[in-house]
């Protein structure tokens, strides 16, 4: 991939961060109308559980092909057709008559997301040289956290006015719009399609498959992903169950806290991780802060949820910009190589977490909400060990992996 001269790097990168919004909000507004879903298709906990599992499902397994696919055919066009393709699930979840069927629809969504998202970030990387991509990273992922809010606030909101398929079918159209849009902004790379054949792809591919980093990272955030992944999507269904009292709206506008407040996490977190510190000891340190917050939620009250909620979002954000910079510095993992990089990242949180998150879904019907969110605290504080398989990472102006 080419590097963008400065004065052409911010029409395309806003582009990618407009359509990030309007990712994140078809990815979280299911989140805000999943108790609506529930009465409405007569579907219990732990077969929403699945619904929600199944677009993990399709995010995790695709990630890897989505790479290769960057690999051979290059990020712009992977990155807009998966997109195209989260957009017109979203349209077809509507369309929903039973739980089964929207469980198999948000799998094909995850399939489309799972082609935009790694290639978009190596996209955004392109843009940028060494010391100065951290903070852009950031503030692309505060894009999620952006679209994430508008998509739990906005989803509880038309799901109670016009029904939860109206919330689902919104987001859908939006998607498409802004992706073709970003078709006349996005500059074509020179490089597209010039890795051809299988054995062309997998040669290029295979230090990104076989790097002990990638996979120590991987493994090392699963938890975490899986913590923050249930909080943005089951906290309004505990609040439904668990705490009627604050209300439906009051629960959705508390998880969009947490989704907001990751957005300035996200350029801090890349500021502080080009700085000279070890990516890993960053990483791992606010890894485990999101854990011991996940573990405080069963014994936070209405007046304590709040500002545990910003901590919460805030070094999300953090966690998740050091996170998705550290490949970009890997060796192995340089120019088309960084879409497959942090596809093998995503994919395997994803398919691990997705299991996770089927199992807190059990968990909530035998033991209660209360026991399954301190599951899912010990589950990322867990799992940052691995981070001891990741190469050494420094943060300078001129940084690179050793």
């Amino acid at each position: 991939m080419t590097e963008l001269p400065p004065g052409r790097r911010g029409v395309p990168s806003g582009a990618l961060f407009i359509v990030r919004i309007v990712y994140a909000f078809n990815w979280y507004n299911i989140g805000a109308v999943l108790p609506l879903i529930g009465v409405s298709l007569a579907a219990s906990p732990s077969e929403l559980a699945v619904v929600l599992g199944a677009f993990l499902l399709g995010v995790g397994v695709f990630q890897i092909p989505a790479g290769l696919a960057a690999v051979r055919w290059g990020s712009r066009r992977v990155s807009l057709a998966g997109v195209a393709v989260f957009g017109l699930a979203g349209i077809a979840s509507a369309f929903s008559p039973t739980w089964p069927d929207l469980a198999a629809i948000r799998f094909l969504g995850g399939v489309g997301a799972a082609f935009f998202f790694s290639p978009a970030l190596s996209l955004i990387a392109s843009y940028f040289p060494p010391g100065e991509r951290g903070p852009v990273i950031g503030f692309y992922n505060g894009g999620f956290s952006i679209g994430g809010a508008i998509g739990l606030v906005g989803g509880v909101g038309l799901g109670l006015a016009y029904g939860w398929p109206a919330a689902l079918g919104f987001g859908g159209i939006a998607l498409l719009l802004t992706t073709a849009a970003a078709y006349f902004v996005l500059p074509k790379q020179p490089a597209e399609g010039s890795t051809s054949g299988a054995a062309a792809v997998y040669a290029a591919g295979r230090s990104v498959l076989h790097s002990r980093s990638i996979w120590g990272l991987s493994i090392a955030l699963t938890g975490f992903w899986t913590a923050i992944y249930l909080v943005a999507q089951d906290f309004v269904d505990y609040v439904h169950t668990v705490h009627t009292a604050w209300g439906v709206g009051v629960a959705g506008i508390l998880t969009a806290v947490v989704v907001v407040s990751a957005f300035p996490g996200g350029p801090f977190g890349g500021w502080i991780a080009e700085r000279g510190a070890d990516r890993r000891l960053l990483v791992g340190g606010f890894g485990a802060l999101v854990g011991v917050l996940v573990l405080l939620i069963p014994f936070a009250n209405l007046w304590t949820i709040g500002p545990l909620f910003l901590a919460l979002g805030f070094f999300d954000g953090v966690v998740y910009a050091i996170l998705y910079l550290i490949p970009t510095y890997l060796p192995e993992t340089q120019g088309e190589g960084l879409a497959l990089g942090v596809g093998v990242v995503n994919s395997i949180q994803v398919l691990l977490g997705s299991g996770f998150v089927v199992l807190f879904g059990v968990l909530v019907e035998r033991v209660g909400y209360n026991g399954a969110w301190l599951y899912a605290g010990i589950l990322s504080l867990a799992l940052l060990p691995g981070l001891l398989l990741v190469a050494p990472s420094r943060g300078s102006a001129t940084s690179t992996a050793r």
